[in-house]
C-alpha cells in the first residue's frame, strides 16, 4: 500500500475519531489548514516532525498515522516499509511494528548520516525511548546530555523531554523502541 495514501487515510480517520475539524487539528498541530487538507487528500509528503505534531495533537502514537493494516505474519526487508524523512537532519525512520490495541509500544529502524543532529521535541507525557545502535557511531539521549554509542550499545531515556540522535559516521543505523505509557 502507498505510504502517502495510508497517511492520508489515517490522519482523516484519527481526526474524525477525535471529533476535530481540519481547522482545529491544524491549530493544535501548529500547521496551516491548507497543509493538513493536502495531507488528508494524499497530495502532501509529511516530514517526521509534521507526523509527530499531528500524532501529539490527536493523542495517538506516530505509528497510528503511518502503519497500514497488516497480516498476522509480517516481514519487512531492509529498505522497505513506511519511512518518514526529517526536514532538519539526514535521518529516516522506518516503522517496523506498531502496538496492537491496548499495547503501548512501536518499533522503528533508523538510518542516519553525519550532519545536522535530529533534535526531537518532547513526545506525549510518559513516553520512553530505547535505542540499540546497529552500525556506526552516534550521540543519543537527552538533548542536554547525549551519550556516544557504538554498535551493539543500548540507551534508554525519557522521550517526553527534548532528545537527540546524531550520526557521527556514515552508515549509522539503529533500532528504536518507543513506549507510550
Amino acid at each position: 500500500m502507498d505510504v502517502i495514501a495510508v497517511v492520508a487515510a489515517s490522519i482523516r480517520r484519527e481526526r474524525e475519531r477525535a471529533g476535530l475539524s481540519q481547522t482545529e487539528l491544524a491549530r493544535r498541530a501548529g500547521l496551516a489548514k491548507s497543509t493538513l487538507s493536502q495531507l488528508e487528500s494524499g497530495a502532501g509528503n509529511p516530514s517526521v516532525e509534521t507526523l509527530w505534531a499531528l500524532g501529539t495533537a490527536l493523542g495517538v502514537p506516530f505509528s497510528r498515522l503511518v502503519d497500514p493494516p497488516r497480516p498476522a505474519v509480517r516481514v519487512i526487508r531492509a529498505g522497505e516499509g513506511p519511512a518518514a524523512h526529517s526536514d532538519r537532519a539526514d535521518y529516516t525512520a522506518t516503522l517496523l511494528a506498531s502496538s496492537p490495541p491496548h499495547a503501548r509500544r512501536d518499533l522503528y529502524r533508523v538510518a542516519a548520516e553525519p550532519g545536522e543532529p535530529k533534535v526531537s521535541d518532547p513526545h506525549p507525557p510518559g513516553t520512553a525511548e530505547h535505542v540499540v545502535l546497529g552500525a556506526g557511531r552516534a550521540l543519543a539521549g537527552p538533548a542536554s546530555a547525549p551519550v556516544e554509542l557504538g554498535p551493539g550499545d543500548y540507551i534508554g531515556y525519557p522521550g517526553d523531554a527534548p532528545h537527540v540522535f546524531e550520526a557521527l559516521v556514515p552508515g549509522t543505523a539503529a533500532v528504536f523502541l518507543m513506549e507510550h505509557l
